[in-house]
């Protein structure tokens, strides 16, 4: 018996050095050569560009790095080399269709391996950072996508994630306009006060979320030129939100507070005055809140892409006239922030739209107004810091993580050519070849 013990012990050991890579040789260096490459802080094209990457690290990268003895050299041609992008609001659990029927429609499990699918497809399109902005009613289903993909068992973005967005009773994320006796789950997790959003908070925690994603609006109205929109927690709410992110962020390097749903005031004053991260939406900002977001540094997030899509898609003219005027509208005040040194990060609100195709978010914020450099620096170099990976991810520079793509062209000409990548790395490993 003790022998068969002895033996069982021995081979589960050797069983689990392989599983963990023990005594493999490593993987040989590799060379990324392409004739230009993007030098995010400079807004400059380096020509030609390499890069030398050594297991998950960037080791070099310049217009020549040494060549070590053994390395693969990857020849990407007239290509563009830069950093991967990052999309700072997805939705890896929705799909293009109705929304408030995904969560009655499709149980978790279903909508869990439509997130998998979500993440490859993002991944592939060159978005190797994201920041998931609510699971809409899977909780905290976004956790194990996550840790999955951190585990390298599916191929995705690195993630930060919100679990449900959290909401009051009768808000904007609530099951409205059904039978109330059907009892039609919330998109979004219930807190009414100071104390539930606390309270809230540390149960999403818990079960592994990164952040907290609050509604801090409710419905939209444009008429007249005039945008109005009620809040839903107050400045005081919010301030304990605030508060205790910051209180579970000291034992977790990765918490990066608190990120709202706001599409004007006075929500997005109460938001601001609290101290939140970022406004996402931000269709109307006041004079003030411009002002106190730059004195800040609070991010804001435009999400363009999502309006247009719902305009060209609309499920009745009227509703497609509504979204492109308030598109028209957003577009307008975009241009006010620039002029009031308003700091962006680029997200794109994609899952209502189709996975892998919001590199259109940039092409709109230059089209409305901000230089292809700007908006580079802002998707790479603000959103790596909201999502808190400032000085690990965003540029090509020794000791970052290798996430590096390859396009055609300049993207400091034509913004467009994000949409067309051609090469995918991801912490050193290689998802799309040319």
């Amino acid at each position: 018996m003790r022998k068969l013990l002895t033996v069982f012990l021995v081979v589960s050991a050797a069983s689990y050095c392989v599983a963990q890579g023990a005594g493999a040789p490593p993987a040989p260096p590799t060379i990324l050569h392409a004739a230009h490459m993007l030098d995010v802080a400079a807004g400059q094209i380096v020509s030609p560009g390499e890069v030398l990457v050594v297991g998950e690290r960037i080791v070099a990268a310049g217009q020549h790095v040494d060549h070590p003895a053994g390395a693969e050299v990857i020849d990407l041609g007239d290509r563009t080399l830069l950093p991967g992008l990052i999309d700072a609001h997805v939705h890896l659990f929705l799909h293009p269709g109705a929304e408030d029927l995904q969560t009655v429609e499709e149980s978790v499990p279903q909508r869990v391996i439509l997130a998998e699918i979500a993440a490859k497809a993002d991944l592939m399109a060159g978005f190797t950072a994201e920041r998931d902005m609510g699971t809409e009613g899977a909780g905290s289903a976004s956790t194990a996508v996550r840790n999955a993909i951190d585990a390298g068992l599916i191929p995705g973005p690195r993630m930060r994630m919100s679990g449900n967005a959290i909401d009051i009773t009768g808000g904007h994320e609530d099951a409205l306009g059904y039978n109330p006796a059907v009892h039609v789950p919330s998109n979004a997790d219930y807190a009414d006060s100071a104390d539930d959003l606390v309270r809230v908070m540390r149960q999403q925690h818990k079960e592994g979320a990164d952040f907290a994603k609050i509604y801090e609006t409710g419905p939209d109205s444009l008429a007249n030129g005039v945008f109005t929109t009620p809040y839903q927690y107050t400045e005081a709410e919010l301030h304990a939100a605030v508060v205790e992110s910051a209180r579970l962020a000291a034992g977790s390097p990765g918490a990066m507070g608190v990120a709202v749903h706001c599409t004007g005031e006075p929500a997005a004053s109460y938001a601001v005055a609290a101290g939140v991260a970022s406004i996402d939406h931000a269709y109307f900002l006041s004079d003030r809140t411009m002002a106190e977001m730059k004195a800040k540094r609070i991010y804001a997030v435009p999400t363009f892409a999502i309006m247009e899509y719902f305009g060209e898609h609309p499920e009745t003219p009227r509703a497609g006239e509504k979204f492109k005027a308030l598109q028209a509208f957003h577009a307008s005040q975009f241009k006010r922030q620039l002029a009031a040194g308003v700091l962006f990060v680029v997200g794109s609100d994609v899952g209502p739209f189709p996975h892998g195709t919001q590199a259109r978010e940039l092409e709109l914020m230059v089209q409305y107004g901000m230089s292809p450099a700007d908006v580079l620096r802002a998707d790479l170099l603000n959103g790596a810091r909201l999502l808190g990976w400032a000085g690990q991810i965003g540029e090509l520079k020794a000791g970052l993580y290798a996430d590096i793509i390859a396009v055609e062209g300049n993207p400091l000409e034509d913004i467009s050519a994000l949409g067309h990548v051609e090469f995918v790395m991801k912490d050193g490993t290689v998802y799309r070849r040319p």
